[in-house]
């Protein structure tokens, strides 16, 4: 048996190799045929389509054998602060730091770029362009668009603004974040604006208006013309540069002047409902009055129209009055008459408030108050009376009402304009026997009237004769009248001798 001690390597076209002698590296080999002699030769290669070389040992390699390495790598090296950007062709890799990698020259085009992150953690715009398509371990990419406006943070930290464009920043170690804010947004959340204000004056003073309250002080934001924002005494707020903001002092006077009332009460839906929380409205309609009570002092009267009150630091409160003639009804006051008859009675009142402000000092409760006291009223006046009194002179129970709940009204700011007792009901048994009373007396009044035309007939009658018994032809005319009356009912007369026979002797009549 014939044992060779040659060895032959083939190094492809797209390969390179190293040669090891035992474990020992030799040399490099380019593609090819190898012959070599002996048993301990030993040959690694590796695929050039692959740039970043994986060869075990490599920092030992470096150091040992430096030189014959160089020409056919490009060695990378990142210190603990530093990152790269290696270009193999059209791609890119990354390269954290404290790491040692290496990549083959030649067959693919290599370049290495080396950055240090304690001088900037953005990448060149030129980098940014190149790695558009690439998603880059430890890179982070942001497009901030023409009308945003982009804050760059470090560690939770701002480090500065980002205007319209794209950018790309290391984020090896350490968290990177842009945050957003729409230009087209006057009032956006900055995030910890106090912070902002205080920290980064440069950034502020560039783009933002500054809105800090003393204790007595309001403002109104507005952007084209629009209420955008009310904020509160002791507040601090940042707004884009081109918006308007009307600082108000409320230290002396907290109402709103009839412009802002119309803004911000009667005017856009945006801007009423800004003002709900910070404003005490009142609106007082026509005919009505209203009473303003700031931290519980009474202030002033208020006429008919819209009002409105800054509410910070103080209470406001409005109580409205109607000045027209109002109606109070009292149904079903069951009182007993004079002699004992029990009645319901219903009860109409008109009133008027003429003194809102002396109702309100004296009464808790003005329609309660007036209700009890007409109560007593129709009491005291029906209790009075007996049952014929009341239904002869409803009148004088209106006048008695009258007369006492205007005493007792009069130093309350009401005027009672009129008083009037609507219905008196009785009870069913008594209902029956003033009935029966009326029936009786009718019967009697017709019999009067029955037996004074009795009386009349007869004394007619008597006249009558007396007329007919001294003049013959009248009587005679009597008689042919009674005799037409007859012949108006009868068909058919048979006559019998002459006409004195009929009116003397017989009249025969026959009815067929």
């Amino acid at each position: 048996m014939k044992i060779s001690l040659w060895k032959t390597f083939y190094i492809k076209p797209n390969e390179i190799g190293i040669l090891y002698q035992r474990s020992d590296f030799q040399k490099i080999l380019q593609p090819g045929t190898y012959n070599y002699f002996g048993r301990h030769w030993n040959v690694k290669t590796y695929d050039l389509n692959q740039p970043e070389s994986q060869i075990e040992n490599l920092e030992l390699l470096l150091r040992n054998h430096s030189a014959e390495l160089q020409p056919h790598l490009l060695v990378v090296k990142t210190a603990f602060n530093e990152t790269a950007l290696v270009r193999c062709g059209q791609n890119w890799v990354s390269v954290a730091p404290n790491q040692l990698k290496a990549f083959w020259r030649g067959f693919i085009e290599v370049e290495s770029h080396v950055f240090n992150l304690d001088e900037n953690l953005e990448l060149p715009a030129e980098f940014v362009q190149q790695l558009r398509v690439n998603t880059l371990n430890g890179i982070k990419k942001f497009q901030i668009f023409e009308y945003e406006i982009g804050l760059l943070y470090v560690q939770n930290n701002f480090v500065r603004p980002l205007v319209t464009g794209e950018y790309a920043f290391w984020a090896v170690n350490r968290d990177v974040s842009v945050r957003t804010l729409s230009r087209m947004i006057p009032n956006p959340e900055f995030p910890l604006e106090d912070i902002l204000i205080s920290q980064h004056p440069d950034f502020v003073e560039a783009y933002c208006k500054t809105v800090e309250l003393q204790n007595q002080q309001v403002a109104i934001a507005r952007y084209q013309g629009k209420v955008i924002s009310i904020l509160p005494p002791c507040s601090r707020k940042l707004f884009w540069r081109d918006v308007e903001v009307e600082v108000i002092d409320i230290s002396t006077d907290a109402k709103l002047s009839s412009d802002l009332v119309a803004e911000l009460v009667v005017g856009l839906p945006e801007a009423v409902i800004l003002s709900l929380n910070s404003l005490h409205i009142a609106y007082i309609p026509p005919q009505y009055v209203g009473l303003l009570y700031i931290n519980q002092e009474f202030q002033t009267q208020l006429q008919s129209g819209n009002h409105a009150w800054w509410v910070f630091g103080r209470s406001v409160n409005t109580e409205i009055f109607d000045l027209r003639q109002q109606t109070m009804e009292l149904s079903g006051q069951d009182i007993l008459s004079k002699d004992k008859v029990p009645l319901r009675l219903n009860l109409t009142a008109g009133y008027r408030i003429t003194d809102p402000l002396t109702a309100k000092n004296r009464l808790s409760d003005l329609t309660s108050y007036l209700y009890k006291e007409l109560q007593f009223a129709l009491r005291g006046a029906v209790g009075e009376k007996t049952l014929d009194a009341l239904l002869e002179d409803k009148g004088a129970i209106d006048s008695s009402i009258f007369d006492y709940i205007h005493q007792k009204t009069a130093d309350y700011g009401i005027e009672i304009d009129s008083v009037g007792v609507k219905d008196i009901i009785l009870p069913g048994e008594i209902k029956t026997i003033l009935g029966k009373v009326v029936e009786a007396e009718k019967i009697a009044q017709a019999n009067v009237i029955r037996r004074r035309e009795e009386t009349a007939a007869t004394r007619s009658m008597l006249n009558t004769a007396k007329v007919m018994e001294d003049n013959p032809v009248a009587l005679r005319l009597k008689e042919l009248e009674v005799l037409e009356r007859i012949a108006e009912k009868i068909e058919k007369i048979q006559v019998n001798g002459s006409l004195d026979s009929i009116l003397t002797d017989l009249v025969r009549m026959n009815r067929d």
